[in-house]
């Protein structure tokens, strides 16, 4: 459940960036933006790998 939590605190401090790139067309924050989206990729990927071996186990 940790790791669930790390992608669910990540998404929620990525709102802001979200609004000020979609709503006011602020560059950097979609710098911020594509930057939390991957890390959000690679804790999905380790929760994939990790579920499959206790899965596997």
């Amino acid at each position: 459940m940790k790791r669930f939590e790390q992608i669910r605190d990540l998404v929620a401090s990525l709102e802001g960036d979200f609004e000020k790139f979609y709503d006011k067309k602020n560059q950097a924050a979609g710098t911020r933006v594509r930057k939390g989206m991957q890390e959000i990729k690679n804790l999905g990927q380790e929760i994939r790998v990790e579920v499959q071996n206790m899965k596997n186990s």
